[in-house]
């Protein structure tokens, strides 16, 4: 059914031909102003809201090609057919490289060919138009969301600057103990933490948190823990005392469990959580949901620790039990997250643990010859955080 709002301009100094291609068009449902020669053609269509032009080739004064080169240059959105007595193929050429939607031959016989070349024209014109709108709509969504990129880029950088600041330094005590870590997000936050201190100039306390999820929610959560275990360390007292040495690692746990229960972060936690007394060189330690195992390197010999805990976060009443350890004079204690079983060559978790401590057993001296060991520096994308935390004594 055709548009009757859609306004044709019909340019053509023939007039009986001008008159009978308007009427057949009126007939058909549109709206059809007329004129005589170009300039007049013109001048109408700068005055009146027109869709499709039609205009005869051989014209005096202005010719059809003319026409249609000046419409073309004031909008090259409108269509534009051309009509001619003479079929010459130059003519032809000349036209559609102008822009022209169609070309055809008078005499017009079957007026039906003209309606159907208009009705074309006009859908094509209606096609481009919206995908000009679909295009500028893509492009301010496409702004609106670069612009929010930028933001989140921002806040990224700025979240990142927090979390790096909360970071504790390597750390020496004068017994001879060597703490240092190393973090590698998978995003440009990281779900994984460690932190450590020497507390009492005795106690030397650390621990490993690798919190569920990824990006800023779980970045948000290590920054919250950190906070949290400065308090209890600050005004609880923990790990200042022989009595907290004993058991402060469980209490901590439990601690924190309570508090992500209460306050639904909608995160839990896998810990390891260690305390040495440097002065009797016995370390006890908690183990909650955490993988794999922290490895004690001693004289070229590698093994995991023992021991296993529920997660922090999940069970309410949870509760975990305390390992003891006496340290050598010499050893490495390495502490990975789960994300490094990632980057490891072999294929099941039996043979990835077996390959760690094959690889930490000669390569546990220190941080650095821990992350050379395993290229850490060389990953460019982790598909999970990465932390480590080495504690050494007498290398």
């Amino acid at each position: 059914m055709t548009d009757t709002s859609r306004t044709l301009l019909i340019i053509d100094d023939d007039k009986p031909v001008r008159h009978s291609i308007a009427a057949f068009l009126e007939d058909s449902g549109f709206q059809v102003v007329e004129a005589a020669d170009g300039p007049t053609g013109l001048a109408l269509y700068a005055e009146r809201d027109i869709d499709l032009v039609i205009t005869d080739l051989r014209m005096p004064s202005m010719d059809g090609l003319t026409v249609l080169k000046n419409l073309h240059d004031i909008s090259a959105d409108t269509p534009v057919i051309v009509i001619s007595g003479a079929g010459v193929m130059s003519d032809v050429v000349s036209a559609l490289r102008l822009g022209a939607s169609d070309y055809l031959i008078k005499p017009i016989v079957d007026m039906e060919v003209l309606v159907h070349s208009v009705e074309k024209a006009l859908e094509r014109r209606d096609l481009l138009a919206q995908n000009k709108k679909y295009r500028e709509k893509l492009e301010r969504a496409n702004k609106g969301l670069r612009e929010n990129l930028r933001v989140l880029e921002r806040d990224q950088v700025a979240g990142r600057q927090v979390q790096r600041r909360l970071l504790p330094h390597p750390q020496t005590t004068a017994e001879g103990y060597s703490v240092a870590h190393h973090i590698a997000p998978s995003l440009y936050l990281s779900g994984d933490f460690v932190d450590y201190a020497h507390i009492g100039r005795r106690y030397l306390a650390f621990y490993l948190a690798d919190v569920s999820g990824h990006g800023a929610s779980s970045a948000f959560v290590t920054i919250w823990l950190k906070h949290l275990v400065s308090r209890m360390v600050r005004e609880e007292g923990l790990f200042g005392d022989e009595a907290s040495f004993q058991t402060g690692a469980s209490s901590m746990l439990a601690d924190i469990n309570r508090e992500l229960n209460e306050t639904s972060l909608n995160h839990h936690l896998t810990f390891f959580v260690g305390v040495i007394d440097t002065q009797t060189h016995e370390m006890r330690y908690v183990v909650a949901g955490h993988l794999p195992m922290p490895l004690l390197v001693t004289e070229g010999k590698a093994e995991f620790l023992q021991g296993s805990g529920k997660p922090v976060g999940i069970f309410k009443n949870a509760s975990w039990q305390v390992h003891s350890l006496t340290l050598p004079e010499q050893f490495s204690l390495v502490c990975f997250s789960d994300g490094v079983l990632e980057i490891l060559p072999a294929a099941s978790l039996k043979e990835k643990e077996a390959y760690l401590l094959e690889l930490m057993a000669q390569k546990a001296q220190n941080l650095e010859t821990v992350c050379n060991a395993l290229a850490i520096k060389d990953v460019s994308e982790t598909p999970d955080d990465i932390a480590i935390l080495t504690i050494t004594r007498g290398y």
